[in-house]
């Protein structure tokens, strides 16, 4: 089939479209008067859509801002949001509301949730394309009713947002109270440990003044024996030497022993000048034998109290190299057990200062949590509430005339096409050759002769006669 002979097929069932048109268009124009007038109320809301908490100035993942509108939709459009809508408004108390609610489920269920469910299947809820309002929309047969439910859902809304905001909060909240009183408890049973631990190892501070001061200690004790040690070995190597008597530096050094020495040369010199003079038993020689007696037993006395005190001086050198090295040993060990308890001092600082930084930010978390749970601040502001509209939206005559003229129009088409496929007639010289198989040599064009109008169709009868 081409466009002739579409054509053709229009213009002859032209009488069939127009009239499948009219039934359509008075169908539509009826259906329009009869349906009850809806109303249409709608109130906007702006959404904080950048993504930054009010409260703590923290920015949301770039990567969650997508789902963010269509989270707010969700939200307004819950049987939640529905719910405390029917309760602000008080639907559920009234006596017509109670009767359809019976009437219609026979009592079974929740008369505020068969409500919920009838608010949301006229609610409508369109965000904007290029910006965070949202518009909520609410259609019934009271302009009145539908601005009060549009509002309410805007009001409710705003409320929700807060107390899905709050409540994790407050939740939080609580567990951070809770622990941060076991982190405080644990901060002050490290503060016991610490505090009996230096009670215990006599700490009064707890810088290391005093283990510099001990090891100074030490290390002046380590010289000082060194120095003993050498002192010592000199010692004894001089009272080995003094034993030896008039060799010993010691001896030879000796003042005592020097004018001791010359005394007895002198009295040994003088007693040999006596012997060459006088005889043995001659007094002189006997009172110069004396005196050199008497200047070598001095001599010899002085002798052995120089050993003496040099052997004294290396035993107390001994002495003192002895108490040296035990005090050495003990201020070694004081050092080193000073030492161990600095390490454990330094285990138990560590552990105080971890239960102090786990406490600090327990607290300030809690701090954070405890001030957001407080905050009624809403990232939803309501733009435009809803007035009682006017006009009403629906039905529209004008849309549901032109919808109509369109689908008359088309069911018209339909209806002629469907006749034409039912009794296919002959409408021109193509329709033949498909029909018949055969080439068309000819076609004669036939008008019929136009009827007469007016004044002529009413000489014709006449003509009629006088022709006959």
């Amino acid at each position: 089939m081409n466009i002739h002979q579409f054509l053709l097929i229009l213009n002859a069932r032209k009488k069939t479209i127009l009239a499948t048109l009219l039934v359509t268009v008075a169908l539509a124009l009826g259906w329009s008067l009869v349906q009850p007038k809806t109303y249409k109320a709608t109130a906007s809301v702006l959404l904080n859509y950048k993504g930054v908490d009010p409260l703590t100035g923290l920015a949301v993942p770039s990567q969650l801002m997508p789902g963010y509108m269509a989270t707010q939709i969700d939200i307004i459009g819950s049987k939640n949001v529905a719910r405390r809508v029917v309760e602000t408004l008080h639907l559920a108390q009234s006596p017509g509301v109670a009767q359809q609610f019976n009437a219609a489920t026979e009592g079974r269920g929740d008369v505020r949730d068969w409500l919920a469910d009838l608010l949301l299947k006229k609610l409508e809820i369109q965000p904007s394309r290029e910006s965070s309002v949202v518009e909520i929309s609410f259609k019934g047969a009271d302009p009145q009713f539908a601005a009060a439910v549009a509002n309410a859902f805007a009001d409710e809304y705003q409320r929700i947002t807060v107390q899905l905001k709050t409540d994790p909060m407050k939740k939080t909240s609580s567990y951070f109270n809770e622990q941060t009183r076991q982190l405080r408890d644990n901060l002050e049973a490290a503060q016991a440990r610490l505090s009996k631990y230096q009670q215990e190892k006599g700490i009064v501070s707890l810088d290391n003044n005093r283990a510099d001061v001990e090891l100074q200690r030490l290390n002046d004790l380590s010289a000082q024996l060194v120095a003993a040690q050498a002192a010592a070995m000199e010692g004894s190597s001089r009272a080995q030497v003094a034993g030896g008597g008039l060799n010993s530096p010691d001896v030879a050094n000796n003042g005592l022993i020097q004018s001791l020495r010359v005394g007895l040369s002198s009295a040994e010199g003088k007693l040999a000048d006596t012997a060459s003079r006088y005889g043995r038993n001659h007094p002189q020689y006997q009172a110069a034998q004396a005196e050199v007696n008497k200047l070598r037993g001095e001599l010899n006395a002085a002798l052995a109290n120089v050993s003496r005190s040099v052997g004294n001086n290396a035993a107390v050198l001994r002495a003192r190299e002895s108490e040296l090295r035990q005090a050495v040993a003990e201020q070694k060990a004081r050092v080193l057990e000073l030492n161990r308890a600095r390490d454990e001092l330094g285990v138990l600082l560590k552990d105080l200062d971890s239960a102090q930084r786990a406490f600090d930010a327990a607290s300030q978390r809690f701090s954070q949590t405890r001030i957001e749970a407080q905050s009624e601040q809403s990232e939803v502001a309501i733009l435009n509430p809803a007035v009682a509209p006017i006009d009403p939206s629906a039905p529209r005559i004008l849309l549901n005339t032109l919808v109509s003229i369109l689908i008359g129009t088309v069911l018209g088409v339909g209806l002629a096409m469907l006749l034409e496929l039912l009794n296919r007639p002959i409408r021109s010289s193509a329709d033949l050759k498909d029909m018949l198989g055969i080439p068309v040599l000819g076609t004669i064009d036939w008008k019929a002769a136009p009827r007469p109008r007016g004044l002529r169709a009413l000489m014709a009868p006449r003509r009629l006669l006088r022709l006959n």
